[in-house]
């Protein structure tokens, strides 16, 4: 086998091993689905994750900028959602204190922390990712 030939095998495989399911794997949603107030203060975020695409994540972390009713960023708060099964609606509860839910106009993920397929490393996320809200809270990003 030539060099050229060598080569020329290298570079497909290589190309072929850079996304591993990302053309295939469907879409991934986070729903901001309620928010509820907290006793003694803070809301709490209700996050629905559908996970349409052929992998499960063992690791889904994300930061987000809570923003208040003047478009404020009142704090960051990172959240950790993993694991998402493949092909499930993974429901998971995230408290954000001292902050009443009247007061949060947006929320906007700013940052994945963490994207990871199982046993693959980390991937961009951004491009396979959907964001909605059924609360009066916008999910943003």
């Amino acid at each position: 086998m030539t060099l050229r030939k060598i080569l020329f095998a290298a570079a497909t495989l290589v190309l072929v091993g850079t996304s591993p399911g990302l053309a295939e794997s469907g879409r991934l949603t986070v729903e901001l689905n309620k928010t509820e107030e907290i006793d003694g203060g803070g809301c709490r975020a209700f996050f629905l994750f559908r996970n349409e695409t052929a992998s499960s994540f063992d690791g889904f972390e994300m930061s987000l900028a809570i923003m208040d009713t003047g478009g404020v960023i009142d704090r960051l708060l990172s959240i950790d959602a993993a694991p998402l099964p493949v092909a499930r609606t993974t429901l998971k509860l995230f408290e954000i204190p001292d902050t009443s839910c009247a007061n949060i106009s947006e929320i906007l993920l700013h940052e994945m922390t963490s994207c990871k397929q199982q046993n693959q490393n980390e991937m961009d996320c951004f491009p396979i990712l959907d964001l909605n809200s059924k609360a009066s809270t916008v999910l943003v990003k």
